[in-house]
């Protein structure tokens, strides 16, 4: 108890202080992890809608892997995107390992399919004959499709909290793809390891209760959107 109660006076003292090096991995986390979720939501609302109002052979496979890949296990992501961005691989050219690009690169492909398993759920949850009323009304394909996402507006703020979630947390394909450098791509989650494993536990609690901070404020702002919404 002690322990967390010095990590605690630790974590007040570097955020009241203004703490250089705090703020600047701080906003580092948040800069690249916004970065990615925005990535996953451009990629997977859209995919997730085709999914779930298009019929066609192999769909439920299709969304079989999107729902295995919300669970897929960063580290496996980390891996194979290093594979890729290493010198000799497919992507090497670009130069980008071990740079907030490769981050965002990596989040955004653990945050994809999160955010599209569940804007295929929220889709499907409509009534089964809105799309045919708002259709019967004379509405194009793009107008219905725009019609149907506003009415799941309120899940797919879910959608954006969960991908969110799920990658300011992550430190498995941040280290690996990241390499954890000081001033370049040191986030909270990979200084909180690197603290643990140097023994200074005060300062991984500190940085804990920062990153705890953080994704709190950042979902509590998206839930007062999403319940300022919801119909009453």
């Amino acid at each position: 108890m002690e322990l967390i109660l010095d990590g605690i006076k630790t974590a007040l003292s570097l955020i009241l202080t203004f703490d250089a090096e705090i703020f600047a991995v701080t906003l580092l986390s948040l800069k690249i992890s916004s970065a990615a979720t925005l990535i996953s939501l451009f990629t997977g609302v859209p995919t997730g809608v085709f999914l779930a109002l298009s019929k066609f052979p192999g769909r439920r496979f299709i969304i079989s892997l999107v729902n295995t890949g919300m669970g897929l296990p960063p580290v496996v992501v980390g891996l194979f995107v290093t594979i890729f961005l290493w010198r000799n691989g497919p992507l090497g050219f670009l130069e980008i390992l071990y740079t907030p690009s490769a981050m965002i690169l990596a989040q955004s492909l653990i945050a994809a399919p999160i955010v599209t398993g569940i804007t295929i759920a929220s889709i499907q949850q409509l009534p089964a004959n809105l799309k045919l009323q708002v259709m019967a009304l004379g509405a194009t394909r793009l107008q219905t499709i725009w019609i149907l996402v506003r009415e799941a507006r309120l899940p797919l703020l879910a959608a954006v909290m969960a991908g969110f979630g799920g990658i300011i947390s992550e430190v498995g394909a941040s280290i690996m793809v990241g390499g954890n450098i000081k001033g370049q791509t040191r986030v909270l989650t990979t200084a909180t390891v690197m603290e643990s494993g140097k023994g200074n536990f005060e300062m991984a609690i500190a940085l804990s209760i920062i990153l705890l901070a953080l994704t709190f404020g950042v979902n509590y702002l998206l839930t007062l959107i999403q319940q300022k919404e919801r119909p009453r």
